[in-house]
Protein backbone atom coordinates (compact mmCIF):
# COMPACT_ATOMS: atom_id res chain seq x y z
CA UNK A 1 0.00 0.00 0.00
CA UNK A 2 1.38 3.41 -0.89
CA UNK A 3 2.12 6.20 1.55
CA UNK A 4 -0.88 7.59 3.43
CA UNK A 5 -2.87 10.23 1.63
CA UNK A 6 -4.61 13.15 3.22
CA UNK A 7 -8.38 12.76 3.31
CA UNK A 8 -10.08 14.96 0.72
CA UNK A 9 -12.15 17.90 1.83
CA UNK A 10 -15.86 17.14 2.08
CA UNK A 11 -17.85 18.20 -0.98
CA UNK A 12 -20.02 21.33 -0.82
CA UNK A 13 -23.27 20.62 1.00
CA UNK A 14 -21.92 17.45 2.64
CA UNK A 15 -23.88 16.39 5.74
CA UNK A 16 -22.43 17.07 9.18
CA UNK A 17 -22.39 15.12 12.39
CA UNK A 18 -24.56 16.69 15.12
CA UNK A 19 -22.83 19.12 17.43
CA UNK A 20 -20.23 21.89 17.02
CA UNK A 21 -17.18 21.38 14.83
CA UNK A 22 -14.85 21.80 17.83
CA UNK A 23 -16.73 19.25 19.96
CA UNK A 24 -14.47 16.26 19.21
CA UNK A 25 -11.33 18.25 19.99
CA UNK A 26 -12.79 19.36 23.31
CA UNK A 27 -13.67 15.78 24.23
CA UNK A 28 -10.11 14.63 23.48
CA UNK A 29 -8.64 17.51 25.50
CA UNK A 30 -10.81 16.77 28.53
CA UNK A 31 -9.98 13.08 28.25
CA UNK A 32 -6.28 13.95 28.53
CA UNK A 33 -6.52 16.33 31.49
CA UNK A 34 -9.37 14.97 33.64
CA UNK A 35 -9.39 11.77 35.72
CA UNK A 36 -12.12 9.32 34.72
CA UNK A 37 -14.04 9.66 37.99
CA UNK A 38 -14.59 13.34 37.11
CA UNK A 39 -14.80 13.04 33.34
CA UNK A 40 -17.45 10.30 33.20
CA UNK A 41 -20.07 12.28 35.21
CA UNK A 42 -19.24 15.29 33.05
CA UNK A 43 -19.92 13.20 29.92
CA UNK A 44 -23.23 12.09 31.42
CA UNK A 45 -24.21 15.71 32.03
CA UNK A 46 -23.30 16.56 28.46
CA UNK A 47 -25.40 13.64 27.25
CA UNK A 48 -28.45 15.04 29.05
CA UNK A 49 -27.85 18.29 27.14
CA UNK A 50 -27.78 16.29 23.90
CA UNK A 51 -31.05 14.56 24.77
CA UNK A 52 -32.65 17.97 25.42
CA UNK A 53 -31.29 19.70 22.29
CA UNK A 54 -31.51 16.96 19.63
CA UNK A 55 -35.26 16.42 19.10
CA UNK A 56 -34.87 14.51 15.82
CA UNK A 57 -32.40 11.99 17.22
CA UNK A 58 -34.45 11.78 20.42
CA UNK A 59 -37.57 10.91 18.41
CA UNK A 60 -35.77 8.18 16.44
CA UNK A 61 -34.30 6.78 19.65
CA UNK A 62 -37.78 6.68 21.19
CA UNK A 63 -39.22 4.95 18.11
CA UNK A 64 -36.50 2.28 18.10
CA UNK A 65 -36.71 1.66 21.86
CA UNK A 66 -40.50 1.42 21.62
CA UNK A 67 -40.11 -1.41 19.10
CA UNK A 68 -37.50 -3.37 21.05
CA UNK A 69 -39.12 -2.83 24.48
CA UNK A 70 -42.69 -3.31 23.27
CA UNK A 71 -43.70 -0.20 25.21
CA UNK A 72 -43.00 3.53 25.36
CA UNK A 73 -39.49 4.08 26.73
CA UNK A 74 -38.87 6.29 29.73
CA UNK A 75 -36.76 9.42 29.34
CA UNK A 76 -33.93 7.83 31.35
CA UNK A 77 -33.87 4.96 28.85
CA UNK A 78 -33.47 7.40 25.97
CA UNK A 79 -30.62 8.97 27.94
CA UNK A 80 -28.99 5.55 28.28
CA UNK A 81 -29.25 5.10 24.53
CA UNK A 82 -27.58 8.48 23.91
CA UNK A 83 -24.95 7.79 26.57
CA UNK A 84 -24.04 4.40 25.07
CA UNK A 85 -23.39 6.16 21.77
CA UNK A 86 -21.35 8.85 23.51
CA UNK A 87 -19.21 6.19 25.20
CA UNK A 88 -18.58 4.50 21.85
CA UNK A 89 -17.45 7.88 20.51
CA UNK A 90 -15.03 8.22 23.43
CA UNK A 91 -13.65 4.78 22.56
CA UNK A 92 -13.07 5.98 18.96
CA UNK A 93 -11.40 9.20 20.09
CA UNK A 94 -9.13 7.28 22.45
CA UNK A 95 -8.23 4.95 19.59
CA UNK A 96 -7.41 8.04 17.52
CA UNK A 97 -4.90 8.93 20.26
CA UNK A 98 -3.30 5.49 19.93
CA UNK A 99 -5.23 3.76 22.73
CA UNK A 100 -6.85 0.92 20.80
CA UNK A 101 -9.27 -1.37 22.64
CA UNK A 102 -8.15 -4.84 23.60
CA UNK A 103 -9.74 -7.22 21.08
CA UNK A 104 -11.34 -10.49 22.17
CA UNK A 105 -13.09 -13.00 19.92
CA UNK A 106 -16.52 -14.15 21.00
CA UNK A 107 -16.92 -17.92 21.38
CA UNK A 108 -17.60 -19.40 17.95
CA UNK A 109 -15.88 -16.53 16.12
CA UNK A 110 -12.34 -17.93 16.18
CA UNK A 111 -12.53 -18.54 12.42
CA UNK A 112 -12.49 -14.76 11.86
CA UNK A 113 -8.92 -14.37 13.15
CA UNK A 114 -7.81 -17.50 11.30
CA UNK A 115 -9.12 -16.14 8.00
CA UNK A 116 -7.68 -12.64 8.50
CA UNK A 117 -4.29 -14.09 9.45
CA UNK A 118 -4.29 -16.29 6.34
CA UNK A 119 -3.44 -13.27 4.20
CA UNK A 120 -6.65 -13.56 2.20
CA UNK A 121 -9.16 -10.72 1.84
CA UNK A 122 -12.92 -10.40 2.05
CA UNK A 123 -15.88 -8.06 2.14
CA UNK A 124 -16.30 -7.21 5.82
CA UNK A 125 -19.89 -6.22 6.54
CA UNK A 126 -20.77 -4.58 9.82
CA UNK A 127 -23.40 -2.39 11.47
CA UNK A 128 -23.74 0.90 13.32
CA UNK A 129 -23.67 -0.89 16.66
CA UNK A 130 -21.31 -0.90 19.64
CA UNK A 131 -17.64 -0.51 18.69
CA UNK A 132 -18.13 -1.91 15.18
CA UNK A 133 -16.87 1.37 13.66
CA UNK A 134 -13.40 0.48 14.90
CA UNK A 135 -13.17 -2.95 13.28
CA UNK A 136 -11.10 -1.82 10.29
CA UNK A 137 -8.76 0.23 12.46
CA UNK A 138 -8.21 -2.69 14.83
CA UNK A 139 -7.44 -5.13 12.02
CA UNK A 140 -4.64 -2.96 10.68
CA UNK A 141 -2.16 -2.59 13.54
CA UNK A 142 -3.32 -5.64 15.49
CA UNK A 143 -3.44 -8.16 12.63
CA UNK A 144 -1.38 -6.32 9.97
CA UNK A 145 -4.34 -6.57 7.61
CA UNK A 146 -5.02 -3.91 4.97
CA UNK A 147 -8.57 -2.55 4.84
CA UNK A 148 -10.42 -0.17 2.53
CA UNK A 149 -13.29 1.38 4.47
CA UNK A 150 -16.37 2.54 2.54
CA UNK A 151 -17.56 5.69 4.28
CA UNK A 152 -19.62 8.81 3.69
CA UNK A 153 -17.49 11.96 3.84
CA UNK A 154 -19.09 14.42 6.27
CA UNK A 155 -18.29 18.01 7.09
CA UNK A 156 -16.95 17.45 10.60
CA UNK A 157 -15.24 14.06 10.86
CA UNK A 158 -12.39 14.79 13.29
CA UNK A 159 -12.45 11.23 14.64
CA UNK A 160 -12.21 9.66 11.17
CA UNK A 161 -9.50 12.10 10.10
CA UNK A 162 -7.34 11.32 13.13
CA UNK A 163 -7.88 7.57 12.87
CA UNK A 164 -7.06 7.64 9.17
CA UNK A 165 -3.86 9.60 9.81
CA UNK A 166 -2.75 7.35 12.66
CA UNK A 167 -3.43 4.07 10.85
CA UNK A 168 -2.73 5.21 7.30
CA UNK A 169 -0.25 2.36 6.83
CA UNK A 170 -3.14 -0.11 6.84
CA UNK A 171 -6.29 1.94 6.17
CA UNK A 172 -7.72 3.71 3.12
CA UNK A 173 -11.13 5.29 2.69
CA UNK A 174 -13.47 4.91 -0.27
CA UNK A 175 -15.97 7.77 -0.16
CA UNK A 176 -19.54 7.07 -1.25
CA UNK A 177 -20.06 10.80 -1.85
CA UNK A 178 -18.74 10.14 -5.36
CA UNK A 179 -21.07 7.30 -6.44
CA UNK A 180 -20.18 7.51 -10.13
CA UNK A 181 -16.64 6.33 -9.36
CA UNK A 182 -17.46 4.02 -6.46
CA UNK A 183 -17.38 0.72 -8.32
CA UNK A 184 -14.12 1.62 -10.00
CA UNK A 185 -12.61 2.56 -6.64
CA UNK A 186 -13.70 -0.83 -5.30
CA UNK A 187 -12.13 -2.59 -8.28
CA UNK A 188 -8.85 -0.76 -7.70
CA UNK A 189 -8.94 -1.61 -3.98
CA UNK A 190 -9.51 -5.31 -4.60
CA UNK A 191 -6.81 -5.37 -7.25
CA UNK A 192 -4.26 -3.75 -4.92
CA UNK A 193 -4.88 -6.31 -2.19
CA UNK A 194 -7.11 -5.49 0.74
CA UNK A 195 -10.40 -6.24 2.45
CA UNK A 196 -13.40 -3.96 1.90
CA UNK A 197 -15.28 -2.89 5.04
CA UNK A 198 -18.78 -1.48 4.62
CA UNK A 199 -21.90 -1.03 6.70
CA UNK A 200 -24.93 -3.23 6.07
CA UNK A 201 -27.73 -1.48 7.93
CA UNK A 202 -28.47 1.88 6.27
CA UNK A 203 -30.17 2.19 2.91
CA UNK A 204 -28.91 5.57 1.65
CA UNK A 205 -26.18 4.34 -0.66
CA UNK A 206 -27.28 0.80 -1.44
CA UNK A 207 -28.28 -0.17 -4.97
CA UNK A 208 -29.62 -3.54 -3.81
CA UNK A 209 -32.00 -4.17 -0.91
CA UNK A 210 -33.90 -7.16 0.37
CA UNK A 211 -36.36 -7.92 3.17
CA UNK A 212 -35.30 -9.73 6.34
CA UNK A 213 -36.91 -10.58 9.66
CA UNK A 214 -35.72 -8.05 12.24
CA UNK A 215 -37.37 -6.73 15.39
CA UNK A 216 -40.74 -8.29 14.81
CA UNK A 217 -41.32 -7.73 11.10
CA UNK A 218 -39.73 -8.03 7.67
CA UNK A 219 -37.57 -4.94 7.14
CA UNK A 220 -35.47 -3.68 4.25
CA UNK A 221 -31.69 -3.91 4.54
CA UNK A 222 -28.86 -3.27 2.10
CA UNK A 223 -27.89 -6.38 0.18
CA UNK A 224 -25.24 -4.84 -2.05
CA UNK A 225 -22.34 -6.54 -0.27
CA UNK A 226 -23.25 -9.95 -1.71
CA UNK A 227 -23.65 -8.61 -5.25
CA UNK A 228 -20.19 -7.06 -4.92
CA UNK A 229 -18.84 -10.34 -3.55
CA UNK A 230 -20.11 -12.10 -6.68
CA UNK A 231 -18.59 -9.47 -8.97
CA UNK A 232 -15.18 -9.53 -7.30
CA UNK A 233 -15.13 -13.21 -6.31
CA UNK A 234 -14.48 -12.52 -2.61
CA UNK A 235 -16.12 -14.04 0.47
CA UNK A 236 -18.28 -12.14 2.95
CA UNK A 237 -17.77 -11.99 6.71
CA UNK A 238 -20.35 -10.12 8.81
CA UNK A 239 -19.16 -8.73 12.12
CA UNK A 240 -20.08 -6.84 15.26
CA UNK A 241 -17.72 -5.12 17.70
CA UNK A 242 -19.32 -5.07 21.15
CA UNK A 243 -17.97 -3.37 24.28
CA UNK A 244 -16.73 -5.94 26.78
CA UNK A 245 -17.33 -6.05 30.51
CA UNK A 246 -13.76 -4.90 31.10
CA UNK A 247 -13.18 -1.21 30.23
CA UNK A 248 -11.19 -0.84 27.03
CA UNK A 249 -12.22 -4.24 25.68
CA UNK A 250 -14.04 -4.97 22.43
CA UNK A 251 -15.58 -8.35 21.64
CA UNK A 252 -15.67 -9.34 17.97
CA UNK A 253 -18.66 -11.43 16.86
CA UNK A 254 -18.37 -12.88 13.36
CA UNK A 255 -20.60 -14.82 11.01
CA UNK A 256 -19.34 -17.93 9.25
CA UNK A 257 -17.70 -17.13 5.94
CA UNK A 258 -20.00 -16.93 2.92
CA UNK A 259 -18.53 -17.72 -0.49
CA UNK A 260 -20.16 -18.10 -3.86
CA UNK A 261 -20.50 -21.68 -5.05
CA UNK A 262 -19.32 -21.66 -8.66
CA UNK A 263 -21.37 -24.78 -9.38
CA UNK A 264 -24.58 -22.85 -8.64
CA UNK A 265 -26.40 -20.15 -10.57
CA UNK A 266 -26.30 -16.49 -9.52
CA UNK A 267 -29.89 -16.79 -8.28
CA UNK A 268 -29.06 -19.83 -6.16
CA UNK A 269 -26.00 -18.09 -4.69
CA UNK A 270 -28.08 -15.05 -3.79
CA UNK A 271 -30.58 -17.30 -2.05
CA UNK A 272 -27.71 -18.71 0.01
CA UNK A 273 -26.55 -15.16 0.68
CA UNK A 274 -30.03 -14.19 1.89
CA UNK A 275 -29.98 -17.05 4.40
CA UNK A 276 -26.47 -16.05 5.53
CA UNK A 277 -27.47 -12.43 6.17
CA UNK A 278 -30.69 -13.45 7.89
CA UNK A 279 -28.83 -15.76 10.25
CA UNK A 280 -26.48 -12.96 11.31
CA UNK A 281 -29.35 -10.49 11.70
CA UNK A 282 -30.83 -12.94 14.22
CA UNK A 283 -27.50 -12.78 16.07
CA UNK A 284 -27.63 -8.98 15.97
CA UNK A 285 -31.17 -8.98 17.34
CA UNK A 286 -30.20 -11.44 20.09
CA UNK A 287 -27.39 -9.11 21.16
CA UNK A 288 -29.75 -6.10 21.09
CA UNK A 289 -32.29 -7.93 23.23
CA UNK A 290 -29.51 -8.27 25.83
CA UNK A 291 -28.34 -4.65 25.48
CA UNK A 292 -30.80 -2.54 23.44
CA UNK A 293 -28.69 0.60 23.75
CA UNK A 294 -25.99 -0.63 21.33
CA UNK A 295 -28.00 0.10 18.15
CA UNK A 296 -26.57 3.45 16.97
CA UNK A 297 -28.93 4.34 14.16
CA UNK A 298 -30.42 7.62 15.34
CA UNK A 299 -32.37 7.71 12.09
CA UNK A 300 -35.69 6.06 11.14
CA UNK A 301 -35.64 2.32 11.80
CA UNK A 302 -35.28 0.15 8.70
CA UNK A 303 -38.67 0.34 6.96
CA UNK A 304 -40.98 -2.67 6.61
CA UNK A 305 -40.92 -4.61 3.36
CA UNK A 306 -43.03 -2.97 0.67
CA UNK A 307 -42.07 0.56 1.69
CA UNK A 308 -40.99 2.78 -1.19
CA UNK A 309 -37.43 4.07 -0.86
CA UNK A 310 -35.47 6.70 -2.77
CA UNK A 311 -33.49 5.55 -5.81
CA UNK A 312 -30.11 4.15 -4.82
CA UNK A 313 -27.03 6.30 -5.21
CA UNK A 314 -24.76 3.50 -6.44
CA UNK A 315 -24.91 3.23 -10.24
CA UNK A 316 -26.02 -0.08 -11.68
CA UNK A 317 -23.52 -0.25 -14.50
CA UNK A 318 -21.83 -3.55 -15.33
CA UNK A 319 -18.29 -4.08 -14.09
CA UNK A 320 -15.88 -6.90 -14.78
CA UNK A 321 -14.18 -8.66 -11.87
CA UNK A 322 -10.70 -7.50 -10.89
CA UNK A 323 -7.96 -9.50 -12.56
Amino acid sequence: MSAPEKNPAPPPGAPRNPGPGWGYRLLRLLDRVLPEFIYRPLRAAGTWVSVATMPIQRRHSRDYLRVIFGRDPRLVEIFRHFFAFEESLITKLRAASGRLPRVVLAPGSEHFKEYINSGRHAFLGTFHAGNSDLLGFMLGPVENHRVFMVRQRVGNSHDTDKLGALFGKWIRFIWVNDPENLLFALKEAVGSGGSIALKCDRLEFSAKTDAFEFLGTRRLFPFTIYHLALIFDLPVLLTLGLPGKIPGETIIVSSPRWEADKALSRTANLERAHAHFQAFLREVETRLRIDPYLWFNFIPLNPPAGTAIAPAAIPRRPLQPAR
